[in-house]
């Protein structure tokens, strides 16, 4: 009997050949499609956030420098070593974490307690009204934000020094307080500002969030005869709580990797409060003429590494019950 070949069979069933491999065809495009879609995510992710981590940590290894011609040598944990020797490295981890601390909770009440006020409007267009009033900060580029405060509190001209000395006489010119320049009051200042920059941005998260509270819920919760405080903390607390998680969480790593702000109001005098691990990081980099890039790295991974341990606790803590 003679051997029936592919060709044969193909000659002999053309339309139930084509058929098939049209529906593996189609099976091998339906099975691809949605890795097409993630393909511009994986390479944005590998290009932007995975290798430029990876080349820091690789960095923090050695005594790279990015203007020598020498090719960089291994020293493995010899700049961790000398950052964690240096009492600059703590005391400016320090201060990143005071300023945290101030930062954090007016960047989570004041919206939260300007939200539910917002939330209260029953005129529409006033409601309306007071979003678009909020988001005006939010909208301004950092550039105007930054000009503006440095004016502000400026010591001689500024409005706020003019308010404490012309205005209510608390101060004189000789006292009046110093907001600026690497004083005690120049991490309160800048918290302020950021308080403010932030405030609308985080108003209408918080403002999302009431609005999937139904409506019915705290009001039968008053005619029960429970308390505004008592709704608040069983009923709008709770379903709040994934929206606050998220902010703490966003706003904690904003806070401890300000860098720009630091930079502006406060420069590069080692003793002052702005003198954060982020701008030694910076210094040991790009200002001093050692352009220690291995060092620098170093200083960079372990402020990470220790925001990342802090945001595991913190979102242990905030994460929903139930």
């Amino acid at each position: 009997m003679a051997e029936t070949t592919f060709s044969d069979r193909m000659t002999r069933h053309p339309a139930h050949s084509a058929d098939t491999l049209g529906s593996r065809m189609t099976t091998l495009r339906n099975t691809m499609s949605p890795w097409w879609f993630l393909l511009p995510t994986l390479v944005f992710f590998i290009g932007y956030q995975a290798y430029p981590i990876i080349r820091v940590l690789w960095i923090s290894f050695t005594d790279y420098q990015y203007l020598s011609n020498e090719p960089a040598n291994f020293v493995g944990f010899g700049n961790y070593v000398a950052a964690f020797k240096d009492p600059l490295m703590w005391a400016s981890l320090w201060r990143a974490t005071l300023f945290t601390i101030m930062f954090l909770p007016g960047t989570i009440i004041l919206p939260l307690l300007l939200a539910i006020l917002v939330d209260r409007v029953t005129n529409p267009k006033l409601a309306t009204f007071y979003r678009v009033v909020l988001l005006i900060p939010a909208v301004i580029p950092s550039t105007l934000v930054f000009v503006l405060w440095k004016w502000m509190y400026n010591y001689q001209v500024g409005p706020i020094n003019h308010l404490l000395v012309d205005i209510f006489g608390l101060f004189t010119v000789y006292n009046a307080p110093q907001w600026l320049g690497g004083t005690p009051l120049t991490l309160p200042a800048i918290a302020i500002m950021e308080w403010w920059w932030g405030l609308g941005y985080h108003t209408i998260f918080f403002l999302a969030g009431l609005a999937a509270i139904p409506r019915d819920l705290p009001e039968a919760a008053r005619i029960d005869g429970a308390s505004e405080w008592s709704i608040f903390w069983h009923i709008t607390r709770p379903a709040l709580a994934p929206i606050m998680m998220i902010l703490v969480v966003l706003r904690f790593g904003t806070a401890m990797a300000v860098i720009d702000e630091y930079l502006i109001f406060g420069g590069f005098n080692r003793d002052s409060p702005t003198y954060t691990w982020t701008i030694f990081m910076y210094d040991q980099a790009f200002k001093l003429g050692l352009w220690r890039q291995g060092f620098a790295a170093a200083i960079g991974m372990i402020g990470a590494v220790a925001m990342m341990i802090v945001m595991v606790f913190l979102i242990r803590i905030f994460r929903p019950k139930g």
